[in-house]
């Protein structure tokens, strides 16, 4: 048996925003392309909020050989309050957030855990879980614990993030060819 640390957390049900789940792509020019979602977690799910603090504390822990042995006076961590840091975007408001990264494609699946391979169908707006891993780094100067975007799960449907409304609700079926022609 190893003696790796766990910092797998599974989220309750959270909204996506920001999704970039099917394509990677690089935050700045030069960067290596990511794929990336922002987790809005409500702050009334207290037991993910737990769970996320006990595996950024965990991984602050294993974190310490990467910072000289001791915990850094300006660590960044991931977890943010979006009443706090973004009261101009009413979708953050009562949430906490945090930005998940992977070099690989998560895997995403839906209620039933059947694939989903349609990018129309995963959005910024619409609501899931997603697992999450919680680890130390030390680069260019910058210490602290990122968050790793692991898997998706959609469970339903939301108002889209982007502004951009849907062909289905902004057109109506026309049965009768008379009606087109008319």
């Amino acid at each position: 048996m190893t003696n790796q640390i766990n910092t797998k957390v599974v989220t309750g049900k959270i909204r996506m925003s920001y999704a970039n789940l099917f394509t990677a792509r690089a935050i700045a020019e030069g960067q290596e392309p990511k794929y990336s979602l922002c987790v809005l977690i409500p702050k009334s799910d207290k037991e993910t909020i737990r769970k996320i603090n006990g595996a950024i504390d965990t991984a602050k822990k294993a974190g310490a050989s990467l910072w000289g042995g001791k915990l850094p006076s300006n660590l960044k961590t991931p977890l943010r309050d979006g009443d706090e840091e973004r009261p101009d975007q009413e979708e953050y408001a009562g949430h906490y957030f945090l930005n998940a990264t992977s070099k690989q494609k998560p895997g995403i699946v839906d209620r039933n855990l059947n694939e989903i391979i349609d990018p129309s169908e995963v959005y910024s707006g619409c609501y899931g879980r997603v697992s999450l891993n919680f680890y130390a780094f030390n680069q260019a100067g910058n210490k602290g614990i990122g968050c790793g975007l692991q898997n998706v799960q959609k469970l339903a449907d939301g108002e889209s993030l982007t502004g951009r409304t849907r062909a289905e609700d902004d057109f109506e079926a026309i049965d009768d060819e008379d009606d087109i022609l008319g």
